[in-house]
């Protein structure tokens, strides 16, 4: 069993998972219009989280995050694949992109596209393969 003990890691942890985690926002956000998205957002999304594995220990980390990582595939997988069949009631291809823009109070007039539900499914299902993959490495060491 992995006990933490390095008080540096521990220490520069919180603001080095809350850069890689502001990071994999921005990704994810600016991914369907431009190189990144949900599979590069996700990936740094792992890393921050391994990251807390590493400086304090799996338990902690299920306590802070409470999240069943093989139901995240499975949601993510439906997303990804409902987006791409979503395309076929508008008599589109499969995977047809579209978008719209939308008026909000606070924020004003926003795009919103098809293509932002898809990276968020991929985003998804390539963090929960990461984690699981890794955390169920780690506990048969």
């Amino acid at each position: 069993m992995y006990k933490p003990n390095d008080l540096i890691l521990r220490t520069t942890t919180s603001l080095i998972a809350f850069i890689l985690l502001g990071f994999a926002i921005y990704l994810l956000l600016a991914g369907h219009n431009s190189p990144g998205g949900g599979f590069v957002g996700g990936l740094m999304t792992a890393s921050a989280i391994l990251l807390m594995y590493m400086a304090y220990g799996l338990e902690a980390v299920k306590k802070i995050i409470p999240i069943n990582f093989r139901t995240m595939i499975s949601v993510g997988l439906l997303i990804a694949v409902a987006t791409g069949i979503g395309a076929f009631i508008f008599d589109a291809p499969f995977l047809a992109q579209t978008y719209d823009y939308f008026v909000f109070p606070i924020f004003g007039e926003i795009e919103l596209a098809t293509a932002m539900l898809f990276d968020i499914g991929v985003y998804l299902t390539v963090l929960g393969v990461t984690i699981t993959i890794i955390v169920t490495i780690a506990n048969d060491q």
